[in-house]
């Protein structure tokens, strides 16, 4: 693609070198420039890309998008100097890969809980309703039933609109994405275009990187500002932020709620580990799914697959034939009677929404013992808020690692043990190992008891000191009960 095309939907400060030559592919990495490549030096939180423009150009890089000129030019090569390399890229992946976005209805959703299983559920009814259907998550991306690994919530530009183009390709008509706060202060969202948006809730996540939580609420609400006219925005009413999320957007709002009135309303008939019976908006359905808060994230599916163009009654038929996603309430049953729960919870509140589960199932008549950890190089003050959640509502609690990265894992345990008082102490177990802290609590319960194991849910590795060793929770809980 010529270079004028690719620029010509941005703001140049200054060209120095050929203004127009061919440009064969665009990139980020300095490591993945092939001949022929454009390189955008980005500032990151971690890396200036700026520092890497050398090896970009020694691999190829023909063309370098930058914020600030070297000392010295490298002949034969177009440096097109931005305000903000970070901004730009977004836009230019989207020209350069034809704007794909704008080929599928791609539909974001955003908040601290209930993304992925959002996003997923969405993605499996589409396809369930005959549609080819593409997926951007945390467990994996999927373009119409294949696979692809993902290391990001929401990957950087260029990766988005190069998955979006195969998407499109692939005859693709929808496409669900996790929308993450990374993602919209960073702008890799930038350029694309949206059908419609999802707002799940929002509690506390994420501090180390947001720093104060009103600065990880407007990230959530600059996706909805930047919401099209003609688009939508469906919204939880049952979180306190739910309308401030879509006070400003220029989208159709729709509301759900399983508290009080709204566009999308559930109530729960009955309950149990196999699943729920709902009324949704007057229909009464069978689900595979446990607890309130996959109520919610039901209703946001039966509210975007409604303002899509689906018809109530297909929705709902629909819905009673999915399944949980990988690691989010995943109950496991021993041959003994004692049912495990491997879960991805990792903050205070989404703890909290699975505990508070468990003990309506049980309604008083089993013990619950957790096993729960914390991330390393991650929000510290989340630390003891967690210990709390798990120490108030669980008989025994078993404090373990979790993915400790370049932490001590001793250490990530004695910041969670600081947020209990001496009586919640006595029923608290400190075992760093999760593979013996797994094993202990499920060789503790009894008969009726449920085991939480929360923390990691679908991943299948523990991250020490920036390397990835196999574990997976769901395969330490079945070799305990011996299935």
């Amino acid at each position: 693609m010529r270079l004028t095309r690719l620029t010509e939907k941005i703001k140049v400060l200054g060209i120095t070198g050929c203004p127009d030559r061919e440009v064969t592919g665009v990139n980020i990495d300095s490591r993945l420039i092939e001949r022929g490549h454009l390189f955008f030096a980005v500032r990151g939180a971690q890396t200036d890309g700026h520092n890497y423009i050398t090896k970009a150009i020694e691999n190829g890089a023909e063309t370098v998008i930058l914020e600030e000129m070297p000392k010295e030019v490298a002949p034969g090569v177009t440096y097109i100097r931005v305000e903000d390399t970070g901004q730009v890229v977004g836009q230019v992946a989207t020209t350069f890969y034809d704007d794909p976005s704008s080929k599928v209805r791609l539909v974001g959703v955003t908040g601290t809980n209930g993304k992925t299983t959002t996003a997923t559920v969405l993605y499996d009814m589409f396809r369930f309703m005959g549609h080819k259907a593409g997926l951007l998550s945390t467990v994996t991306n999927y373009i119409d039933g294949k696979a692809y690994p993902t290391s990001h919530t929401t990957p950087d530009p260029i990766t988005l609109n190069r998955l979006l183009a195969r998407m499109a390709d692939a005859g693709c008509e929808y496409v669900f994405m996790e929308v993450s706060s990374h993602s919209v202060v960073q702008n890799r969202i930038g350029g694309l275009r949206f059908a419609g948006g999802i707002f799940t809730n929002i509690t506390r996540d994420h501090l180390d990187y947001h720093k104060t939580f009103d600065n990880y609420l407007r990230a959530k609400k600059r996706f909805f500002d930047s919401l099209p006219a003609g688009s939508f925005a469906v919204t939880n009413l049952d979180d306190k932020n739910g309308l401030v999320m879509t006070q400003n957007t220029r989208a159709m709002v729709r509301t759900y709620s399983v508290q009080q009135m709204a566009d999308f309303k559930a109530r729960i008939i009955e309950s149990h580990f196999e699943g729920m019976y709902l009324d949704i908006n007057g229909v009464e359905v069978g689900v595979n799914f446990i607890g309130r808060f996959n109520v919610s994230n039901l209703l946001a599916v039966f509210g975007a697959a409604s303002m899509l163009g689906k018809r109530k009654e297909d929705v709902l038929v629909a819905l009673s034939a999915m399944h949980p996603v990988s690691g989010r309430f995943e109950a496991i049953t021993s041959p003994d009677g004692v049912t495990a729960i491997v879960d991805y919870a990792h903050t205070p509140d989404a703890l909290d929404n699975v505990l508070r589960t468990i003990h309506g199932i049980l309604g008083g008549k089993g013990h619950v013992i957790t096993v729960c950890g914390a991330g390393g190089n991650r929000d510290r003050g989340k630390r003891p808020l967690m210990a709390q959640e798990a120490a108030r509502q669980s008989d025994k609690v078993i404090l373990t690692s979790d993915n400790p990265r370049f932490e001590n894992p001793n250490a990530i345990i004695a910041e969670m043990l600081d947020g209990l008082d001496e009586d919640q102490r006595r029923n608290v177990l400190t075992i760093t190992d999760r593979r013996e802290a797994i094993r202990t609590a499920c060789m503790m319960a009894a008969k009726g008891d449920v085991v939480l194991v929360a923390g990691k849910g679908h991943e299948d590795y523990q991250e020490i000191e920036g390397v990835k060793y196999h574990f997976d929770d769901k395969e330490e809980v079945n070799k305990v009960f011996g299935i």
